[in-house]
């Protein structure tokens, strides 16, 4: 299909590309004004269901849960300070 459309284009090299080009763009601005706003309403991208309940059977019902004890930084594995931290051997 393509080489045909490309056969068909006019004026050489030059008129085939920005033939190429103007068929491409009115394409996507086919897509972009008309298929996909018609299309929008029948995918189910906007379909979103939050509920309180978290699902899990036996679970906190969506209850935030909060630490009873704040992390030291030893338990960080890397370093807050920097980007670039150098890397840590284990602990053998």
């Amino acid at each position: 299909m393509y080489a045909w459309i490309w056969r068909k284009l006019p004026f050489g090299l030059a008129g085939k590309l920005i033939g190429a080009l103007l068929l491409s763009a009115a394409a996507v601005a086919l897509l972009w004004f008309v298929v996909f706003p018609w299309a929008e309403p029948l995918l189910p991208f906007d379909d979103v269901q939050v509920t309180q309940d978290s699902g899990v059977p036996g679970g906190d019902g969506g209850e935030l849960t909060v630490p009873s004890v704040q992390p030291s930084e030893e338990e960080i594995p890397y370093s807050t300070e920097t980007n670039n931290a150098p890397p840590t051997t284990p602990n053998r």
